[in-house]
């Protein structure tokens, strides 16, 4: 009787990988908790108490959860009808309108901040100045600087995420159901309310949630748009314990950091366990598209709407962001005679600390996407192609390592990687990349487990059976025919670790200055011009990227 081998080399993978998320995400996030819950060595509520009894932390607190709220609510509400408009009817231009919400998604929130800064400024805003003049108005209607104007800004670079995860559950979801809706005689508009969204509903909620996290732990929005109007956020006030230098300021971070990572992970909990457990969207085996809703004619209505609203939410603020970057004065027009100059982009583009910060910033994110990427290849193939136990493991740490909000990963790092516990990497570009590997592994680990879904292990047998050895059909069967997604995986871990700004302005040292740090000190600080020639140049960037993605995987790479 052969010997049963209970040893299986994949185990070595799914150890090391699981060894060094626990390291680097596990022991520093459990050991931000207990930091909070200690003052002079000795478990103690006093930091906790001192912190919470704060009457500026609780205003924080407020802030936090009514923006992130609102801007929830109203992201959804934007993201479901445009995510239906754009996959399921025949409006004009929904190729192109689409394009435009997901570029939004991949463009940095703070950018955004800075566009609708010029743009509603109360006293020299270039949409309330015109606002102002056209309806004869005797002050200027909108105050960025308010409640409602930072939901204005979260809920605008926000709603991408609910509109993505919205359109990409309706792009699965069976269509007979629908058809049959109408083969009975009901509407489009009946059907819509009916079928496909009690259908979505769970989706909607999860997409809903996503929103609400992102926009609670954002930091870039609420610095450039709140904190002029004396409206801080949890992230924020982060900031500035950090800033403190002190035992006692870091103690208080944590504090307020674990109450971010509670929301995350109350969040993610209730996505994956409980609205995962009803998803009951069908999803057909069949490869029958939906029937397109004839909008008849209302066709050019809702495509006018549509496109007045990717104009106002998107168009505008990216046009804001280059003609800023090209304006001297910015008291007047860009028009206005001599007004006009690219000595912000020559800036831009020549200054040895603003190339030095981009070569560092390309630099952390190639190593992160690329030892990224190399882990969820192995994932990926251990979670579709094989049943080891223990799988599962790795994979939920990445996935909670999304979830946490970026402040507490580069907290939690800071006070465990400074040499305390036998690794010192604080103040070095490995602590950088560690950062955004946590943070962003999430996006290429769904883009390979999807492709790997998409391909019949058939063809690997096939080969097998051909006598190819698993190195061969590796090679030759699975590979050529995941490598788009490898390369949108790589880009989609990329591209926020490119221009990354929470994680970094905590991390950073005079040797590893990013770019989002280096365009977050011009616009605060120095030059706001040469701040929207960096943001513009970042854009470009984003744009080249999402068509090249596009254009790779037509129009289907995964988000």
């Amino acid at each position: 009787m052969p010997k049963k081998h209970y040893f299986d080399i994949k185990w070595l993978f799914i150890l090391a990988i699981a060894a060094f998320l626990a390291v680097f995400q596990v022991f520093p996030l459990i050991y931000l908790v207990l930091r909070a819950f200690h003052v002079d060595g000795r478990l103690s509520l006093e930091g906790v108490k001192r912190i919470y009894t704060y009457a500026m932390n609780w205003s924080c607190l407020k802030n936090t959860i009514l923006t992130a709220g609102l801007a929830m609510v109203f992201g959804t509400a934007l993201a479901v009808p445009l995510a239906w408009l754009t996959g399921r009817t025949n409006l004009y231009g929904r190729s192109f309108f689409r394009f435009l919400f997901v570029t939004t998604y991949m463009v940095p929130p703070y950018v955004g901040a800075m566009a609708w800064l010029r743009l509603l400024n109360p006293n020299v805003g270039t949409l309330n100045v015109l606002l102002k003049n056209l309806l004869g108005l005797e002050q200027t209607p909108f105050n960025i600087y308010s409640i409602g104007g930072l939901v204005w800004v979260l809920t605008t670079f926000y709603f991408p995420y609910a509109f993505i995860t919205i359109s990409r559950a309706m792009e699965k979801m069976d269509p007979s159901l629908e058809e049959a809706s109408r083969i009975s005689g009901a509407s489009p508009l009946r059907t819509l309310f009916t079928v496909t969204l009690p259908l979505m509903l769970p989706s909607i909620v999860a997409a809903a949630l996503l929103v609400f996290v992102a926009a609670s732990s954002c930091y870039g929005i609420p610095s450039i748009i709140g904190a002029p109007g004396q409206i801080y956020t949890v992230t924020t006030r982060i900031m500035d314990y950090v800033s403190v230098g002190s035992q006692q300021g870091l103690t208080d971070a944590a504090n307020l950091a674990v109450f971010l990572m509670a929301i995350s992970l109350a969040v993610l909990y209730f996505s994956k366990f409980v609205v995962g457990k009803r998803d009951y969207i069908t999803v057909s085996g069949k490869s029958t598209q939906p029937s397109l809703v004839d909008l008849g004619r209302w066709r050019v209505p809702i495509t006018v709407l549509t496109g007045l609203f990717a104009l106002l939410v998107i168009i505008l603020p990216f046009l804001t962001v280059f003609t800023t970057s090209v304006t001297v004065n910015l008291g007047k027009s860009v028009f206005a005679p001599d007004n006009f100059s690219l000595k912000f982009w020559h800036t831009a583009l020549t200054r040895k600390s603003i190339l030095g910060s981009a070569k560092n910033s390309l630099l952390s994110a190639v190593l992160a996407a690329s030892i990224g990427m190399l882990i969820c290849l192995v994932m990926a193939y251990l979670l579709k192609r094989t049943s080891v136990r223990g799988r599962e493991i790795p994979d939920f740490f990445i996935t909670v390592g999304s979830g946490t909000p970026s402040v507490v990963i580069a907290l939690a790092l800071i006070m465990t990687m400074s040499g305390r516990f036998g690794i010192n990497i604080y103040n070095t570009m490995a602590i950088m990349v560690v950062a955004y590997m946590i943070k962003y592994m999430l996006m290429g680990m769904r883009t390979v487990v999807s492709a790997f879904s998409q391909v019949s292990p058939s063809l690997e047998e096939a080969a097998q059976i051909s006598g190819a050895g698993w190195l061969r059909r590796m090679r030759d069967v699975l590979f050529p025919l995941i490598v788009p997604s490898i390369v949108a995986g790589w880009f989609l871990i990329f591209m926020p670790c490119f221009y990354e700004l929470t994680m970094s302005n905590l991390l950073y040292s005079t040797n590893t200055k990013t770019l989002g740090v280096e365009l977050f000190t011009y616009q605060t600080y120095h030059s706001q011009q040469t701040a929207s020639a960096l943001a513009g140049g970042i854009l470009l960037l984003v744009v080249a990227v999402n068509l090249a993605l596009d254009r790779l995987t037509k129009g289907k790479f995964s988000i």
